[in-house]
Order: C-alpha cells, then sequence, then structure tokens
C-alpha cells in the first residue's frame, strides 16, 4: 500500500512559528479510492504568508482556522494516479485544497481539471495573479498615475506593478526588502524605479495617486505622507504583523482626513464576478511575456516550515512554491 507523509497542527502556535509538538510529520496509508473519488500525487503546493495566520488561535481572521489534529489546506496541484470516476483519468492534472501531505484522496468535486497548455509551466497555475488583477482592477489604476506597490517582488506586488504598467501608469515604484530585489523588479519586472524599505522611504516619493499594501505597518504610514490628496490606498495584504502576530497601531488617520484619501480593504472572494474575465485575458499577458510570473521552489515536504520562516523573513523572490 502506499504511504503519504503530511504534516499536522497539533497545537496552535502562540507567537512564531510552530516548533515540535506543535505541529508534527505523520505517515498514514493511502486508501483505496471509492466510487466517486481519485488519488493525487502531489506536485506543488503554495507557500503563502497567511498560512501561519490561520494555524494560531486568532478571532478576526477573514478565512477558516485550521483544524487541530490533522492535515491543514492549502493551494496544490497534483496528479491522478488512480481513480474510481469517469470524470477523473489518470494522468490528468489537477488543482485543489488539500495541500501539506504527499497525497490526497477525495470526492471529484474537489478537484478542478487543469488546462495544462493556458500557461508555459503548471506551476502558474497557484500563482497569486488572480488578486493582483482584481486588486489593480478594484483601485482603478488609470493612465497618468503615479503607483507604489509595497512588496513589490513578492508574489502579488510583482504581478501588480507590471498590470499598472499595462493599464498606463505613468509611474511605477516598488518598496523590496533588498538589492537583489530591487534588480529585479526593476531590470525584469518593469517597475521604473524600486527602494529598499530598509533604507526608509525616499524623501522624494511625494506625488503618489495609488498605493497598493502588501504588508501594513510603518510602511503604510509612510505611504499615507508620501501621498496626493484625494489618493487611493488598496489595503491587500499585511505581511509585516503575519509573524508577530501584533497589530500595528497607525497615528496618522488625521492625514487620512487631511488629504482625502480613499482606503479600501480587499480581499479577492468579493471580487469573484472578475475570473471570467481574469481567465480570458491574463493567462495571454504571461504566454505573449507581456507580463512575467517569477517563481521559487523549494524542494520535500519537510522543507516547508523552514520555508515559511524564509518566505516572512523575506528571503525568496515571486512566488514561493513547494515542490513534491
Amino acid at each position: 500500500m502506499i504511504t503519504s507523509r503530511e504534516i499536522h497542527l497539533i497545537a496552535r502556535p502562540p507567537d512564531d512559528l510552530p516548533v515540535p509538538g506543535e505541529v508534527a510529520m505523520v505517515e498514514v496509508p493511502v486508501p483505496a479510492p471509492e466510487p466517486g473519488q481519485a488519488v493525487v500525487r502531489n506536485m506543488y503546493m503554495a507557500i503563502d504568508p497567511g498560512l501561519l495566520q490561520r494555524m494560531r488561535d486568532l478571532s478576526d481572521l477573514h478565512v477558516p482556522h485550521f483544524q487541530l489534529g490533522g492535515p491543514m489546506w492549502g493551494h496544490a496541484i497534483g496528479e491522478v494516479v488512480e481513480s474510481a470516476t469517469p470524470e477523473l483519468q489518470v494522468g490528468d492534472v489537477v488543482l485543489h485544497h488539500m495541500a501539506w501531505r504527499e497525497y490526497a484522496v477525495a470526492d471529484v468535486k474537489e478537484f478542478t481539471v487543469l488546462d495544462t497548455t493556458r500557461y508555459p509551466s503548471i506551476s502558474h497555475h497557484l500563482s497569486s495573479a488572480i488578486v493582483a488583477y482584481c486588486g489593480v482592477r478594484r483601485i482603478g489604476i488609470e493612465h497618468g498615475d503615479t503607483v507604489v506597490v509595497s512588496s513589490a517582488a513578492g508574489a502579488v506586488g510583482s504581478v501588480v506593478g507590471q498590470l499598472a504598467r499595462l493599464r498606463g501608469a505613468t509611474r511605477v515604484v516598488g518598496s523590496v526588502g533588498s538589492a537583489e530585489k530591487v534588480r529585479l523588479a526593476t531590470e525584469e519586472l518593469g517597475f521604473d524605479e524600486a527602494f529598499d524599505y530598509h533604507d526608509g522611504w525616499p524623501e522624494d516619493l511625494g506625488g503618489v495617486d495609488v498605493y497598493y499594501d502588501n504588508v501594513g505597518g510603518w510602511q503604510l504610514d509612510s505611504a499615507f505622507n508620501a501621498m496626493r490628496p484625494h489618493g487611493r490606498i488598496l489595503l491587500c495584504g499585511s505581511s509585516e504583523e503575519h509573524r508577530s502576530g501584533r497589530p500595528h497601531g497607525h497615528r496618522t488617520m488625521q492625514m487620512v482626513i487631511g488629504k482625502r484619501l480613499t482606503l479600501i480593504g480587499f480581499t479577492t472572494n468579493d471580487h469573484l464576478d472578475l475570473l471570467p474575465e481574469f481567465e480570458r485575458e491574463f493567462p495571454p499577458l504571461v504566454r505573449n511575456g507581456e507580463v512575467v510570473l517569477h517563481e521559487t521552489f523549494v524542494d520535500g515536504l519537510d522543507q516547508l516550515i523552514p520555508a515559511i520562516k524564509s518566505l516572512l523573513d523575506g528571503a525568496y523572490l515571486g512566488k514561493v512554491l513547494l515542490r513534491f
């Protein structure tokens, strides 16, 4: 019988990343599929900043917590290796939510068969491009806008900057965390400028029309200072707070009033009506080379927890994927 390694959540980490005793690697037998089910061997799993939040005992999440005592969930791509349903064939490549494990067994309704010709790489189906696309559409980037994007070399921000340029932004600036990321943003992703936020925000950055915020914290405060009157800020992520678990108290709300800024809290689930448009318009941009989906791969399930730490420490470029 095939066995599968899985990472189970045993106890909720109170502050930082989970330690032994809070998570466990478990080896389990993979059962034969019942009628209407299939067995899938996972190939890739998306590693996102929000995974740590879902492990914790937080009451204000807009997504469900991971349950104790079993494998956690997340976006994954796998190949059907055994099927007991005519709707799935051995060899089909599918998208599903049963990550954190080497094999997944479930009803056919849990799997979506992928068109492997849609993107240059199968792994691109796990990109965060839908978040970037819906966010750019929601904030309404226009011709002539100056746009600043935080975490501009990350999974979402790297795509936001490219889409902003395609939608007519005059100046696209990225906030990143290293010299290597400055190079990536300006030389490969089409940003006009990029800066290392460890050196602070440039004092001459003023005149920002749109700030696409992926990090929260003090960088959001800096953005308030740089915004033009009637500027728009999209609040997409708060990765600076994911690891500490402590909210950042913003002390610049008076500036929001004085500049008549618009702040928009954003989650993709509110904009699923844009999915058909995204599926029609975005993949050709990637196939034609107009948008680059940068990826970093981490190999092996035993590297997943360290990879989450490295992601939150800013060690990676683009979308981070676990390769099984």
